[in-house]
C-alpha cells in the first residue's frame, strides 16, 4: 500500500527516529551506499543533459556528501551548499555542510539556482509544504531535481512480512515505510508551486545472498522503519524467521540468491518564470478536432 504523502498533512513519520537512524548509519554508510551512489549518478546525468548553468546549488538531504563529490562541475555549479537532518552525516560530508530539516528549510528566498535531493523526500510528512519551501528558495526559472523511493520498493519484503505476521501473530503492523504514489507526484509538484513538472519511474533490482543480508543493508543505509504507527516492540524472532523463509521460498533463484526491488521516482520541475513555455488558451486552436483526426 502506498501513502499519498501530504494529502492530509498527517504525521506519518517519526522524524526524530529518522534522525537517529541516520546518525547510527553514518559511520558505516560508505559500506551500504551503493544505491545512493547509483541513483545519484543517474540524477546527475539528467543535469548534464540540460544546457543551462546553475551557479548556486543546494544538495538537500546530502547524507555523507556523495552527490557533491560526484558533481564534478556538471550543470555549471560553482557553489554547492549541503545539508542533512543528521549531524553525524553532516560531519562526514565535509566543510561547509550544515544540519537542516527538509520540513523547515533555513534558507532565504531565491538564493539557489538548483536544488538536488537524492533519496530523501520520502521521509517528509508534509511533502507539498516542503516543496513550497524548496520553490521559495529557488530563483525564478530555477530547477528541482529529486529522487525518492516509489510504491513498488521492497514489495517482496513487504508481502512476506505481512503474511508471516498474519500467520504467526494474527495481525500486521507497519514494518516498511509507505511511499509516495506515482499518480499524485505531478499534482504535488504543482501544489508546491512548480511549473513544467515531469515525473518518471524506473526499477532497480538488487540480489542478496539471503533476506537477512537485505535487512542488514537497509539498516546500514539508515532506511529502516520510522512510521509513527509502528509497533514499538521488536518483531518476534519466530515471526521474522518465518518471513525470511517465505522470502526464500517465493523468490530465491537457482543459486539461492533473492531479489529486492527498489522503485525510483524522479521529479523534475522548475520555479515558474515568464520565459517558460505556456499551454495554449482553450479555444485558441486553428484546426477542428474532426479535421485533425481525418
Amino acid at each position: 500500500m502506498t501513502y499519498r504523502q501530504g494529502m492530509n498533512n498527517a504525521v506519518v513519520f517519526d522524524r526524530e527516529q529518522v534522525r537517529r537512524q541516520r546518525d547510527r548509519a553514518a559511520a558505516r554508510f560508505a559500506n551500504h551506499d551503493f544505491l545512493f551512489e547509483e541513483v545519484g549518478e543517474r540524477l546527475l546525468d539528467r543535469l548534464s543533459d540540460i544546457t543551462r548553468r546553475f551557479p548556486n546549488a543546494l544538495d538537500l538531504g546530502c547524507h555523507t556528501g556523495g552527490l557533491g563529490r560526484r558533481l564534478s562541475g556538471r550543470g555549471g555549479v560553482e557553489r554547492l551548499v549541503q545539508c542533512d537532518l543528521s549531524a553525524a552525516m553532516v560531519h562526514r560530508a565535509g566543510a561547509g555542510a550544515l544540519v537542516a530539516d527538509e520540513e523547515a528549510l533555513p534558507f532565504a528566498a531565491q538564493c539557489f539556482d538548483l536544488v538536488l535531493c537524492n533519496l530523501g523526500l520520502h521521509w517528509v510528512n508534509d511533502l507539498p509544504g516542503s516543496l513550497v519551501q524548496i520553490a521559495r528558495c529557488l530563483v525564478p526559472d530555477g530547477l528541482l531535481l529529486a529522487t525518492l523511493w516509489g510504491g513498488g520498493t521492497l514489495a517482496e519484503l513487504r508481502a512476506c512480512l505481512q503474511d508471516a505476521e498474519l500467520e504467526m501473530d494474527g495481525g500486521v503492523s507497519p514494518r516498511i515505510s509507505p511511499f509516495v504514489d506515482l499518480r499524485d507526484a505531478g499534482a504535488l509538484l504543482q501544489r508546491g508551486g512548480f511549473a513544467l513538472p515531469v515525473v518518471d519511474v524506473e526499477a532497480i533490482t538488487v540480489t542478496y545472498r539471503s533476506p537477512l543480508a537485505l535487512l542488514a543493508d537497509l539498516r546500514g543505509m539508515g532506511e529502516t522503519n520510522a512510521v509513527v504507527a509502528r509497533r514499538r516492540v521488536p518483531l518476534r524472532r519466530t515471526t521474522l524467521m518465518r518471513a525470511m523463509a517465505l522470502y526464500q521460498e517465493r523468490h530465491a533463484d537457482r543459486d539461492g540468491r533473492i531479489p529486492a526491488t527498489f522503485e525510483i521516482v524522479t521529479l523534475t520541475a522548475w520555479r515558474p518564470h515568464a520565459s517558460q513555455q505556456q499551454p495554449l488558451k482553450p479555444g485558441s486552436g486553428q484546426m477542428p478536432l474532426g479535421k485533425a483526426l481525418e
